[in-house]
């Protein structure tokens, strides 16, 4: 029994644990670069400070994925619904060019970055980026409330904002 016991804790310790979600960006993604619509790098932190004390809609895309060409409109009924939320737009298109082409064809409203460091830079690794499009929700106290959704109309995060 005593044994059973010790299993259990142990069992409940590990999937506890286990599944749990960052709620704060790490040193690495925090100073990883972005490239905004004027060609400057901007840290990540940057990009957050500039909106401490508003909401943040995370959506890292390209223009080259279909589905995240697909889930614009969930964006854009997001974006009408929310209208105080901040928009941040992170690409992963392969040149700047190309990303700066897809916001003007797609009418992609927002505050864009380019994402010159990829899948595997440190942002990308650090939110262990596998699929686009991906959606994220940071608080006004800049924590991070929804970590991964992959749809815009994710329940999480029409429960968060």
């Amino acid at each position: 029994m005593k044994k059973l016991k010790h299993l259990l804790i142990v069992c409940l310790v590990f999937f506890s644990c286990n599944g749990q979600e960052p709620t704060t960006f790490s040193e690495a993604a925090l100073n990883d670069t972005f490239i905004n619509l004027d060609g400057k790098e901007v840290p990540f932190k940057n990009i957050l400070k500039a909106y401490t004390g508003k909401t943040i809609v995370i959506d890292v895309w390209a223009s080259w994925c279909s589905d995240c060409l697909k889930g614009m409109p969930k964006v854009k009924v997001l974006q009408q619904a929310h209208q105080e939320v901040v928009y941040v737009f992170l690409s992963l298109d392969k040149s700047q060019e190309a990303w700066k082409r897809g916001i003007e064809k797609y009418n992609v409203n927002g505050n864009h970055f380019f994402m010159q460091s990829g899948w595997k830079g440190d942002f990308g690794s650090f939110v262990n980026l596998d699929w686009i499009p991906r959606y994220m929700v940071i608080d006004k106290q800049g924590n991070i409330k929804v970590f991964k959704a992959v749809e815009a109309d994710d329940k999480k995060i029409k429960d968060v904002l």
